[in-house]
């Protein structure tokens, strides 16, 4: 494991920000660095260059009015005609200040200037306007008008060598100019370039260090959530990775060892169940033979000595009679519950009309004992199961309505209804009703809520009926927001219709 791999996710992330963030800051200066260098080059192009040699021109412009003036003034002395010499002066002053302004000297060209024209004026127009002026019009001399062209000959070679060095200005800056530009371009085109290359590998060092060990816990924490409890989870990483991939290794440990515990504990249940079920079994068989021999004894003194002896020995053999039967009811009742389950048969589609209706049938003389009214279902389905199992869940719930019942006339309904991949029955009476608090101890194997004498059974039928509906796949409970009397509420499983229909038995 490298050292990036020990450190904490938090902190690669940090610093992968931090790089980028870094990355981005120096790309930004720099560019802003650039552009501000191509704003200044630009800027003296436009704002300076350009400007001064457009004062250059009006320099020279201004040098030659005066020359144009004087000159003017030389031939009619007339005053009018110095006017462009005068306003040509100040132009001069103002066009040499700002090309001074926006360029500096240049090479010393404008000093030049300025002190070619005072040479010019001093020594050639303002002598010859005081002359005029005294002696009216007349013919210069050739010297002086020799002189005077020499000194203004000079002026108009500095103002055309000031034109050439602010132009050799201006393709200076234009040069400059095109070398920002292009160092911006490039400039942003190897920021761009460095910037992909670098959130690139940061990416494949993001996805190295972060995403593929993640990939791999989630890879290994499937095998292990698919059943293999036994793999051995390994993993590098951030230190959040290593951490979690070793919690989940103390989770399928301890699973392991909560598995191996369920798997004592199961075989131990599988034999213990093993050793009731033929505990009951075999006792249910080994005492049906001395029971039977007690109960036909006990009734045989009951019909030869009954009334010979007093009252009290008829009351006990009465007692003994009544024992073996209540016995013989729990042995075979017990035996049938062991029985649920332990010994199947192959279920097959049956139609629960048939079965409800040969279970009321069974009843007919209870029925018709306690002017009872049993409301059925108009179309019950067919579901997959043992037919003398579910026979016996309705026989049970319907016995007990019959048997619970208050001072009116029992009246029980069987109704249906489908509920997703279930169907759900209801069977509902008008009898005497079970308080909520019993709800789960109904189904317990020999729980009454009744003196025995009060009602008689030996407590096993809700017990078997859950059983029984639950190896069938279903569940059962009791109502428990009813008005009044009892509503047992229970689920089978929904066969699909053309299996149903190709398979159906009538029982």
């Amino acid at each position: 494991m490298t050292l990036p791999e020990k450190l904490p996710a938090s902190r690669l992330l940090i610093g992968i920000v931090a790089v980028l963030l870094a990355m981005t800051a120096v790309a930004i200066a720099s560019t802003v660095v650039a552009l501000d260098a191509l704003g200044d080059t630009r800027a003296r192009s436009v704002d300076q260059i350009e400007p001064a040699g457009r004062r250059a021109k009006d320099l020279n412009r201004a040098l030659l009015n005066e020359e144009t003036g004087l000159r003017g003034f030389v031939l009619t002395a007339e005053d009018d005609f110095l006017t462009p010499y005068t306003e040509g002066r100040a132009a001069e002053v103002e066009a040499a200040e700002g090309v001074r302004r926006l360029v500096g000297d240049v090479n010393g060209r404008v000093t030049r200037i300025e002190e070619l024209a005072r040479q010019w004026r001093s020594q050639y127009a303002e002598p010859t306007i005081i002359g005029i002026r005294l002696s009216g019009p007349t013919i210069t001399p050739a010297n002086d008008i020799d002189r005077g062209k020499v000194l203004f000959d000079q002026l108009r070679t500095e103002v055309a060598a000031l034109d050439n060095d602010i132009a050799q200005l201006g393709r200076e800056s234009r040069t400059e100019l095109d070398h920002a530009a292009k160092v911006v371009l490039w400039l942003v085109i190897g920021m761009g370039v460095l910037l992909v290359t670098v959130i690139g590998g940061l990416s494949l060092l993001l996805h190295r260090l972060l995403v593929a060990p993640l990939s791999k816990l989630t890879e290994e924490v499937r095998q292990v959530a698919s059943g293999d409890f036994q793999h051995e989870i390994d993993v590098t990483g951030p230190r959040e990775t290593v951490m979690l991939g070793e919690d989940v290794n103390a989770m399928r440990r301890r699973i392991v060892q909560e598995l191996a515990t369920l798997d004592e504990a199961k075989t131990e249940l599988q034999r213990s169940n093993a050793e009731l079920e033929q505990f009951a079994y075999v006792a249910s068989h080994d005492l049906q033979e001395p029971l039977r021999k007690v109960a036909s004894f006990c009734q045989l003194l009951q019909r030869r000595y009954g009334g010979q002896l007093d009252e009290r020995a008829d009351q006990y053999i009465e007692f003994a009679v009544d024992g073996a039967k209540r016995m013989q009811g729990l042995i075979n009742d017990l035996l049938a519950f062991s029985r649920v389950g332990r010994i199947t048969r192959e279920q097959m589609v049956i139609d629960l009309n048939e079965i409800v209706r040969q279970v009321v049938d069974s009843f007919s003389e209870r029925i018709e004992e306690t002017r009872a009214t049993v409301v059925v279902a108009e179309d019950l389905p067919s579901v997959r199961g043992e037919p003398t199992l579910l026979s016996a869940v309705f026989q049970n719930l319907i016995s007990n309505a019959l048997k619970f019942k208050g001072p009116s006339d029992p009246v029980v309904d069987i109704e249906v209804e489908r509920d997703g991949e279930m169907w759900k029955f209801s069977v509902r009476d008008n009898g005497i009703g079970i308080e909520p608090e019993y709800a789960d101890r109904i189904f317990v194997i020999f729980q009454r809520l009744h003196p025995k004498d009060a009602y008689p059974g030996t407590g096993i039928g809700l017990a078997m009926c859950r059983k029984i509906v639950e190896y069938h796949g279903g569940t059962i409970w009791l109502k428990t927001d009813v008005d009044s009397g009892s509503r047992f509420e229970f689920t089978l499983p929904a066969v699909p219709e053309p299996v149903s229909q190709a398979e159906e038995v009538h029982v």
